[in-house]
């Protein structure tokens, strides 16, 4: 095979598990009968497909061709295993078993993805389990990426996941939609999870893009299908109109040049007004429930950004009280860094940074370098130069997405002295 050929190769086999990952490990679920053979199995696939296409040219449907060699692979696996498997607790139940009950509404929600979603999302898991085996098995994403997403070392990451696949396998977790009298309790850790594959795939903890694009629209499509599946909860339409209300200012945030353009400088005739409009929408709906839930409360926010007219056009104290809000709700360190910025914005900078250093002592923002950002920010509009300067080298070493980095660099290059 030619160089060119190998990489038109390695090319459609690396585009294929960042479009098709969740697809063909979602399908091989059905047949694996536990998680690390499903995962065996997907990316045995994967590698035999960087051979096979080279000779065979590469599938017209590449996400077919992966979920037959894959279902085939796990079927292998099993065969060769039979004895063991028969004294193994099983995770998947019976095609005929996936409804608890004839003809309800869940037997309609035919996406293996989502169905993989409630099984990692089970209460039997704790939340943190929840959303980290999800991002992993769903999305494909490395331990190293689940592990930025939570702050967290990549070692103990991977025990988590480890973890919580035992507790999957002994707790005999089905692969399925649950009942409906079961979604209330589950759906919680489901919009969790849902978030943050969409939050990961907006800002990329890591590599040359800015976003990754295959997990936002996973994130998009996932929060549409919860609304089909629960049209009525105002949680789902909150958090569906947090992710059309923040997607909306896709197209802006990039340059020409592929450099990153924060919200303050971008073209907001580039916005996407239909994605505005929709999530305002079902904003008005969300806002319904007493009290506002969190995806509510940050869609709130994110509606106040899209429909200013201007950045000097933003009312910083709605914005402020709602992080306020928000904070009671949800008061995640994350959320009060946020709240720190909005407070700088709508009373002075010097008030924002105070509240940004008193986060420094937080454990989990100890190598959050969007706070270290912030503060290089602050600093620099006070024109405090050579503490911005020290602020903005922090926040490089932090940096992990290359785009990120690029504009700390230029905003650090751009400081006086």
């Amino acid at each position: 095979m030619s160089p060119a050929a190998s990489s038109e190769v390695a090319a459609a086999v690396a585009d294929a598990h960042r479009r098709e990952w969740a697809f063909v490990l979602a399908a091989t679920m059905r047949v694996a009968g536990d998680i690390d053979t499903a995962e065996e199995a997907v990316q045995d696939a994967y590698a035999s497909a960087l051979s096979t296409w080279g000779t065979r040219g590469i599938p017209e449907n590449p996400g077919a061709w992966l979920t037959v060699t894959a279902r085939r692979r796990a079927l292998d696996i099993r065969r060769r295993a039979a004895t063991a498997q028969r004294a193994l607790p099983k995770l998947l139940e019976p095609e005929a078993h996936f409804g608890d009950e004839p003809g309800q509404d869940t037997e309609d929600i035919t996406d293996d993805r989502l169905r993989l979603i409630f099984a990692c999302c089970h209460p039997a898991l704790s939340a943190d389990a929840q959303v980290a085996l999800t991002l992993r098995l769903l999305c494909g994403l490395s331990t190293a990426d689940v592990a930025r997403a939570f702050l967290l070392p990549e070692a103990t990451m991977a025990a988590r996941i480890t973890r919580a696949k035992k507790k999957i396998s002994a707790a005999h977790i089905p692969y399925r939609v649950p009942a409906a009298s079961e979604l209330r309790e589950r759906v919680n850790g489901v919009l969790s999870v849902v978030y943050l594959v969409y939050t990961t795939g907006h800002t990329a903890p890591s590599g040359a893009n800015l976003m990754r694009r295959d997990l936002a629209e996973r994130g998009h499509e996932l929060a549409r299908m919860l609304r089909v599946l629960l049209p009525g909860d105002r949680d789902v339409a909150g958090l569906l109109a947090l992710v059309l209300l923040t997607d909306a200012r896709r197209d802006a945030r990039i340059d020409e040049h592929r450099e990153l353009v924060l919200m303050e400088n971008q073209d907001r005739t580039k916005w996407d007004r239909a994605a505005i409009n929709e999530g305002v929408a079902l904003l008005r709906e969300a806002l319904t429930q007493r009290p506002p839930s969190r995806f509510a409360l940050m869609a709130a926010i994110a509606a106040v950004h899209d429909e200013s007219a201007s950045w000097s056009d933003t009312d910083w104290q709605e914005i402020r009280g709602l992080y306020d809000l928000l904070v009671e709700t949800w008061p995640s360190p994350v959320i009060q860094l946020n709240r720190a910025i909005a407070l700088g914005f709508a009373v002075g900078y010097s008030r924002g940074l105070a509240e940004l250093d008193a986060l420094g002592s937080e454990p989990q923002l100890a190598r959050y370098p969007y706070l270290a950002g912030a503060r290089a920010d602050f600093l620099t509009r006070l024109g405090r130069v050579e503490e911005a300067r020290v602020a903005f080298e922090e926040a490089l070493i932090l940096t992990d997405n290359d785009t990120e980095r690029r504009y700390l660099q230029g905003r650090l290059s751009e400081l006086p002295g």
